[in-house]
């Protein structure tokens, strides 16, 4: 048998194979992200007049950041302005005018309601002067015809007054639809003129400001970013080969460079990118010192635990379900000899043994490619 080849043991990572719990998780790099992003947008074209916040600037939702100009939306809310105000005044004259005309009516409709009750009470006593000899039948007749006249014009003042009065709500709640639609208008010019002094909304951190003086933005342009810098979330790249296993709500754990943060899995994204899919995770502990958004970070996602089962440190070269040739040390630990382990399921640190080891088997998990050639090395 040919002589095997040495191998300085200082130069490998020699672990044994141990059986309890393992952990399976994946792990990838990430950023810190904003819970809450509000961009801001440009109502109105317009050009941009002065900056009065920088990008770092702690905001609040009235906090005014950049000041625009637009001589024509200044000019319509002008107009919008002026309409409204001589709508308002020709309902008013309107008003004023239908009330004269109202109680001009209704002063008539008294009157000939007054002189029917005078006709018919004169008719009653020609009526009993009549009975008693007193008055003659011709009269009687004359007083009777007066009464009823009077009365048929009664009734006819009183049509008239309630028509009157029906004429006086249409026109007048014709009058105010128009009001109203000067009204809308003023509204709309009056918001696109406060649109010019561009608010941050919400509270948080001013993130973005992609404008300079001078520049003309168009309708819908992004002019800023604010966002709530108290409130992250870590969006960890993870291989497609392992996101396949990640579930949301699997518990996860973010590591800043300045601790670790506990968290759960919120979002899975369904698209591939670079050969990775982003996971969103929520942070469930507090932030340590430094955590500001966009911080580089590690993600590590815990995807079940595997209560009784055997186990090695994760070999250089090592697959989850496949079998790949090993060097087990012997137990003196003179040499190594290879031997065939078929793997089971993987983590980032760890591996399942399925065949070929043994609970205190000790394995060489350092690159051996170059003693693919043979199956026994020396270990000096």
């Amino acid at each position: 048998q040919p002589a095997a080849p040495s191998v300085d043991r200082s130069t490998l990572l020699i672990e044994p194979v141990k059986r309890g719990l393992m952990l399976r998780q994946v792990r990838g790099p990430g950023n810190l992200v904003p819970e809450e992003i509000r961009w801001i947008p440009a109502v109105t074209q317009g050009r941009v007049e002065r900056r009065l916040v920088l990008p770092g600037t702690t905001v609040k939702s009235d906090t005014i950041i950049l000041e625009l100009s637009n001589p024509d939306v200044e000019q319509s809310f002008v107009d919008a302005q002026l309409q409204l105000k001589a709508a308002e005044a020709d309902t008013k004259n309107l008003r004023a005018q239908l009330d004269t005309d109202l109680l001009n009516q209704r002063a008539v409709a008294a009157t000939v309601l007054s002189d029917y009750r005078q006709a018919k009470l004169q008719a009653e006593v020609d009526s009993q002067l009549a009975k008693e000899g007193l008055q003659s039948d011709l009269l009687l007749k004359k007083s009777v015809l007066r009464a009823e006249e009077l009365k048929t014009r009664n009734e006819i003042e009183e049509q008239r007054l309630a028509v009157r009065e029906e004429s006086v709500k249409a026109r007048l709640a014709a009058q105010q639809a128009q009001v109203d639609q000067k009204r809308a208008l003023y509204d709309l010019r009056k918001k696109q003129l406060d649109s010019l002094k561009v608010r941050a909304g919400v509270d948080g951190t001013l993130q973005l400001l992609p404008v300079d003086v001078g520049q003309q933005v168009t309708i819908g342009a992004n002019l800023a970013r604010v966002a709530n810098p108290h409130r992250l979330k870590a969006e960890i790249r993870i291989a497609e080969t392992q996101a396949k296993d990640v579930l949301i709500g699997q518990v996860a754990s973010i590591d800043t460079r300045n601790g670790v943060v506990p968290g759960r899995v919120t979002r899975i994204d369904p698209s591939v990118q670079n050969g990775t899919r982003t996971v969103d995770v929520t942070m469930e502990g507090p932030l340590p010192s430094g955590a500001v958004p966009d911080l580089s970070v590690d993600g590590t996602i815990e995807l079940e635990r595997l209560p009784d089962v055997m186990y090695i440190s994760r070999p250089v070269q090592g697959q989850a379900n496949s079998t790949v040739g090993l060097f087990k040390v012997s137990e003196d630990g003179s040499e190594a000899v290879r031997v065939q382990v078929k793997l089971g399921r993987s983590s980032v640190t760890t591996i399942e043994v399925l065949e070929g080891l043994k609970v205190g088997d000790r394995v060489i998990l350092s690159d051996m490619s170059a003693q693919d050639a043979v199956n026994r090395i020396r270990l000096q």
